[in-house]
């Protein structure tokens, strides 16, 4: 008994459909679909030649024992089912939900690139020959705000300091927030660029220092401005509302907690998505980076005062020395992680600083520590802190200090919470960007201990989904010939980072532009 009548699989042989889906086979759903439906085709051919192996006789025969009619009964109900079955397995085949674009969209995309890039590219080497630190971005946020404006959106400044929300209504949908941050670093550029930052300004502290673009928030804002151009352009594939925002003061993790604080989600409409995008050091111009779940890390700055009782070098029992307190409390803080935490869960505690002292015969009164805690989890960021405390009282008392002599342990304000990238939107964009970028250009990538503020827009009582991913920026070859040779390429926040421009622009504009596609696209 075959699993189809003649005519089932005749029909069957020639189902196809309309857009070639991209198949782990490296040809369309629509070629799978013939071929599957040829090979039981030819099933039933072989079994009207008897020509069937036992194994394939098994599979289209029915049991020889019922009588004509179970038979004949059976066989109708059968093919139907298996028909079904055979077209259910092929619709929901992998990938088929992320079509590749159409090849006139990808034209339209290309075309408007081309013959945008030259001013893109212009404004790029403007916004990374004067940049501006944190809650200084005035001049950047006016340059973004006019170019956002020109585009055709309407845009509101001032929000949350130097910030700039731009809404861009197209029809009813959904509404995905798209962000970029607006600011620099106190970092001196030694690329030696045609276009490097010459810029010195004072900071809030007073002081005099170098500013730079080392960390790539000037490649986010010009694709930003790239992909409100474009989405523009292309108004006739999408509906919904994209909100673009230029956050100020991301270095400090505090722009986000502001604008948030000045009505992000109250005074504009509130996004069902938020999507962002970083460079990376270690990726290849032209392709992008991604990953699931915690991708970023909890970081939070401690001071730590370590206080003591001063006196003479040469009498040190009439003293209590804060400097052999302070080594005891550096050592001490390493068993947090080695033996506090689970195995398991990642954290970091690092003493980036330690200050004491004024002279050789001197014991003083005080030892400054700064300290960086990393971590994932809530539960684990709240735990090291706690231990933090524990440890460095624990040890004053052991000393002998006095109460009134009890160390000082202060947690920053400046601190950032983990970012989790929403696995289902992440497994939904990374269809899209293998789509359009090519699966060769699209990298899993592990979460890193750096920190963000973009994930305080998933942290409010919405729990609305997000997703940052990343962005290669250098030079294939560079990359090749450094590991080649064994050496590091610049990282960010170097003064020697330098993003190449062509194809890394193109590149974040084009992949932000397919995501808003696949997020905002006409159903």
């Amino acid at each position: 008994m075959s699993f189809f009548s003649n005519s089932q699989l005749r029909k069957c042989s020639t189902v196809s459909f309309p857009s070639p889906w991209p198949s782990p086979l490296g040809r369309g759903n629509s070629e799978v679909c013939a071929v599957k439906c040829e090979r039981v085709f030819e099933l039933r051919r072989a079994s009207n030649r008897g020509s069937l192996s036992p194994r394939e006789r098994v599979g289209v025969r029915g049991k020889r024992a019922a009588n004509h009619s179970q038979r004949s009964f059976s066989s109708k109900v059968t093919a139907r089912f298996h028909f079904f079955t055979l077209l259910l397995a092929v619709l929901t085949a992998p990938n088929f939900s992320h079509a590749q674009p159409a090849a006139a969209l990808r034209q339209q995309v290309e075309a408007k690139l081309k013959q945008d890039y030259p001013q893109l590219e212009a404004f790029y080497k403007d916004l990374h020959a004067h940049p501006e630190l944190s809650f200084f971005e005035e001049k950047t946020a006016r340059k973004v705000a006019a170019e956002l404006e020109k585009a055709g959106c309407a845009v509101t400044t001032k929000v949350g300091g130097h910030g700039v929300v731009a809404v861009l209504k197209n029809g009813s949908g959904s509404t995905v927030l798209v962000r970029t941050d607006l600011d620099a670093l106190p970092v001196k550029e030694q690329t030696g660029l045609p276009y490097a930052s010459q810029t010195k300004t004072t900071d809030a502290a007073g002081n005099e220092v170098p500013v730079m673009h080392a960390c790539g928030h000037d490649v986010h804002m010009t694709s930003l401005i790239g992909t409100a151009r474009m989405l523009v352009h292309l108004k006739e594939h999408w509906r919904g509302t994209v909100v673009f925002i230029g956050q100020p003061a991301e270095e400090k993790v505090s722009g986000a907690k502001a604008m948030l604080a000045d009505g992000l989600f109250t005074r504009f409409p509130r996004p069902d998505f938020c999507v962002a995008l970083h460079v990376a050091s270690d990726l290849p111009a032209g392709s992008v980076g991604h990953t699931e779940g915690f991708a970023l890390a909890n970081s939070d700055s401690v001071d730590i005062v370590i206080r003591g009782v001063g006196g003479h070098g040469a009498w040190p029992n009439a003293t209590k020395d804060p400097i052999v307190l302070a080594a005891q409390t550096v050592l001490a803080l390493q068993t947090i992680v080695s033996r506090e935490t689970p195995p398991t869960e990642p954290a970091v505690v690092t003493v980036g600083s330690i200050h004491g002292g004024t002279k050789h015969n001197i014991i003083p009164d005080e030892v400054r520590l700064q300290l960086t805690l990393r971590s994932y989890s809530d539960e684990v960021r709240d735990r090291t802190i706690a231990s933090v405390r524990r440890i460095t009282r624990g040890l004053a008392e052991a000393a002998g200090l006095p109460a009134d002599r009890m160390p000082l342990v202060t947690v920053a304000d400046e601190n950032a919470r983990a970012t989790y990238n929403d696995p289902a939107l992440t497994q939904r964009l990374v269809g899209v960007f293998n789509a359009w970028l090519g699966a060769e250009n699209v990298f899993k990538k592990s979460p890193v201990m750096g920190a963000e503020d973009f994930a305080l827009f998933g942290r409010t009582e919405h729990k609305i989904p997000i997703c940052i991913y990343w962005l290669g920026t250098i030079n294939a070859a560079a990359i090749r010939e450094s590991v080649k040779a064994g050496q590091t390429l610049p990282a960010l926040h170097s003064g020697y980072f330098a993003p190449v421009p062509e194809p890394t622009l193109k590149t974040g504009i084009t992949s932000m532009t397919a995501a808003m596609l696949e997020l905002l696209g006409k159903k």
